[in-house]
């Protein structure tokens, strides 16, 4: 395993432009390998997530003509979810499977959604998360079914992606929906692709049997889950720090983590397609519920280290089913880092102390635990990241982009 020593570093100032956003484009390719007409994409991520899409994509032909195939997904549930919901509705035999830790994700609430829809699904491992097997089932246009909402909102995209395939239906959403700006990604994008679904708050969801229709050209804004690592530097260590590809027009829910750079006295400036931030450490303790922002949730954690006092971030059970647990892991390298922290199923409290020098930090196969951790370095302390390649899953640029900002 490789390892990337960082820092000391004491300043952050620059501007960085973004690589196209995941959530996006994945949403994007699996819409244009559906729609009728040809689509010039623009903006697109390359990067593990995004490979595995194009790969899949590739094997089943345009406008998935292919009724067998074995896809491979790594762990990228922004592919295997949706692509399992409209290849279980397209009627053919196809195989599902991802990596070690993908096969340890749930996806029981979406595959009981769509056998109730009519669609036949096995488990090939442990009952309850893939490997799957998708064979022909028999879907009546018009159904009604429901989805619970409380472990991922993954589950309902992929149901209203799917959907109009099978002449539309209605989704009755059980329980709390989370990360719904995640949802509202899906809502727009079906939309450009037209495809208008009505909702009914965030209860009900009536998807009509519209075919989908290239727009012709899309363009993939830039990451904001990603921006927020050097919003975060600029806020800790002076700034200002420019992300470039996402601001104000943005239609990703992540550009709110500027709401909690300015809880936590940074300042903050938006314009159509840019944020700033600039502040210094020691910022302002908080006490969040950041369910609507998970990915970002996760770079308040790192944050927590420069505030003046316990940080207290609320509301991340979904945390748990991510790349890894991201509670317990994030609860386990903030403590190495001289922290003290509390984890519960469903809350993080980080209480900042004098920062340890030389910590040796794990990211868990996470591309979200290597960029948030990194920002400890700014602390002015040597850390070194453990396999610092698994950014390569969103941002294979992430730790070049890092360095031209930081001294």
């Amino acid at each position: 395993m490789t390892a990337l020593d960082l820092g000391p570093l004491s300043r952050a100032a620059g501007t960085v432009r973004l690589p196209g956003s995941k959530s996006i484009s994945n949403r994007v390719l699996l819409l244009a390998a559906l729609a009728r007409g040809e689509t010039e994409v623009r903006g697109l991520l390359d990067a593990e997530d995004t490979q595995v899409m194009r790969a899949a994509l590739g094997k089943l032909g345009a406008g998935l003509s292919a009724k067998q195939a074995e896809l491979f997904l790594g762990n990228a549930g922004t592919a295997l979810r949706p692509l399992t919901a409209v290849l279980a509705l397209c009627g053919g035999d196809y195989r599902l499977s991802g990596s070690p830790r993908m096969h340890e994700r749930p996806i029981r609430d979406l595959v009981d959604a769509l056998r109730a829809l009519g669609a036949r699904i096995d488990y090939l491992g442990a009952e309850g998360f893939p490997p799957l097997a998708i064979h022909p089932g028999r879907i009546a246009a018009g159904q009604t079914v429901s989805v619970r909402g409380d472990v991922s909102s993954q589950y309902l995209s992929a149901l209203l992606l799917a959907l109009p395939l099978a002449g539309g239906g209605t989704i009755e959403v059980e329980g709390d929906l989370i990360s719904k700006p995640y949802v509202e990604i899906t809502l727009n994008l079906m939309q450009r692709f037209g495809v208008d679904v009505r909702r009914t708050a965030w209860r009900r969801f009536v998807v009509p049997g519209t075919a989908y229709v290239s727009p012709g050209k899309v363009l993939v804004e830039g990451d904001a889950s990603s921006a927020s690592y050097f919003l975060a530097a600029g806020a800790i260590a002076g700034g200002p720090v420019r992300v470039e590809g996402v601001g104000r027009a943005s239609i990703q829910g992540d550009v709110r983590f500027a709401e909690v750079l300015e809880a936590m006295g940074a300042r903050v400036a938006l314009g159509e397609d840019w944020i700033e931030a600039e502040g210094h450490a020691p910022l302002r303790a908080f006490d969040l519920d950041l369910n609507h922002i998970p990915d970002a949730a996760m770079t308040a954690a790192a944050m927590a280290l420069f505030a003046d006092g316990p940080c207290v971030v609320r509301n991340i059970a979904s945390w748990r089913v991510k790349e890894t647990d991201r509670i317990a892991a994030m609860a386990t390298e903030l403590g190495k880092l001289g922290a003290g922290v509390e984890a519960g199923a469903d809350y993080l409290k980080v209480a900042p102390r004098k920062l340890a020098s030389g910590a040796a930090l794990d990211t868990y196969d996470d591309h979200r635990m290597a960029m948030s951790l990194s920002l400890a370095a700014l602390g002015g302390v040597r850390v070194r990241i453990n396999d610092p390649e698994c950014v390569a899953k969103t941002f294979p640029g992430y730790f070049a982009a890092f360095a031209g900002i930081t001294r």
